[in-house]
């Protein structure tokens, strides 16, 4: 079974940030801007954690 993937880089302000890859190699979320290292490794366990309990909630047209 083919899996997506968390990939961890630096941007050019020096932040590290995530992306969330699909199986198919499309980015399908980014994380915000983080200050080190572990504090992004940690934003990624908790999506892994926190994800599955997420609610599916439809917004009105124009996103408000």
């Amino acid at each position: 079974m083919v899996h997506g993937k968390f990939e961890v880089f630096t941007d050019k302000a020096g932040a590290f940030r995530f992306h969330l890859k699909a199986p198919n190699g499309l980015i399908i979320a980014q994380s915000q801007a983080y200050s080190t290292k572990a504090a992004c490794l940690k934003g990624i366990e908790s999506i892994k954690t926190n994800a599955p309990l997420a609610e599916v909630v439809e917004l009105p047209a124009g996103g408000d």
